[in-house]
């Protein structure tokens, strides 16, 4: 055989061999299908926020509509977040954010009401770092995220109330209106009944207004003891009555709510509402 030939031969042969001990079988063996894959990241393959929540889901969550009509009012401006205007489809919001819808303020929660009998020492804040607070004392009762309607201070007693519930907020904190709590008061002495008209006609401390809804003697207790109702949030009134007045209160327990007392409500416990009861609540 010529070296031609066999040269020719050689050619022939070429593409036919097994790749086996070929220089090229690397490219060979990646050619038919053995490479390795690379995962292409993309931002769906990134981890999602448990905390996040897409906007349209919040809205429907809220039950003011479906995600489809959310999108809808999404993109005529009728959403604002945290106080600007989204119209974009998939913004995600955070539980904490303030989303309105049409100008009112939604959550995607269930509304839930919880009725606290405050024990003393337990200070009124949702905040961390102050100690014992009543946030503790509700931890159990709810994973909405509930807050106090107005104070009791850290060694006053009795009745208050929790909710995520705007409007119910809002009733109580409406400066014309209110929503009425009544306090049985002790003192250190007993009280003149000169000071208890005067408490019930108002008068003015620093030239300002202090007045109440109501004040009394507690029938059958001795005149050092008294029930007074007010519509303030708080009970730093009640402390600035009695001492532009020269008498030290000694305890402090808001025993009603609007309708709501405290029967069968154990000090240190709470309660859900009855339907019947929040009804009642939204009319007042």
């Amino acid at each position: 055989m010529s070296r031609n030939q066999d040269s020719k031969g050689k050619g022939k042969g070429k593409g036919k061999t097994s790749g086996r001990g070929n220089a090229n079988s690397k490219t060979d063996s990646l050619a038919r299908g053995n490479a390795p894959v690379k995962k292409k990241t993309s931002a769906a393959s990134k981890p999602s926020n448990p905390d996040e929540m897409r906007l349209n889901k919040y809205i429907a969550n809220s039950g003011i509509c479906s995600r489809r009509e959310a999108d809808e009012n999404i993109a005529i401006g009728l959403v604002m977040v945290n106080g600007k205007v989204v119209t974009e489809m998939g913004h995600k919001v955070k539980r904490t954010d303030e989303v309105r819808y049409d100008g009112q303020r939604i959550t995607p929660e269930p509304s839930v009401y919880v009725l606290l009998n405050k024990p003393k020492g337990f200070a009124t804040t949702n905040a961390e770092g102050k100690g014992k607070t009543v946030m503790d004392l509700v931890a159990n009762a709810t994973n909405v995220n509930i807050k106090p309607i107005g104070r009791l201070g850290r060694n006053s007693l009795g009745l208050l109330l929790f909710t995520n519930d705007d409007k119910v907020v809002q009733k109580f904190t409406n400066s014309k209106n209110g929503v009425a709590r009544l306090f049985q008061i002790e003192l250190d002495k007993n009280l003149k009944y000169e000071d208890l008209k005067k408490i019930q006609e108002g008068f003015k401390v620093e030239g300002k207004l202090v007045t109440v809804e109501e004040i009394s003697y507690i029938q059958g207790e001795s005149k050092n003891q008294v029930g007074i109702k007010i519509k303030n949030t708080g009970n730093t009134i009640l402390r600035t009555i009695f001492d532009e007045l020269k008498y030290d209160i000694v305890r402090i327990d808001c025993v009603a709510i609007g309708h709501l007392t405290k029967k069968d409500i154990p000090r240190g416990h709470w309660k859900h509402l009855t339907e019947q009861e929040v009804n009642t609540l939204k009319m007042i």
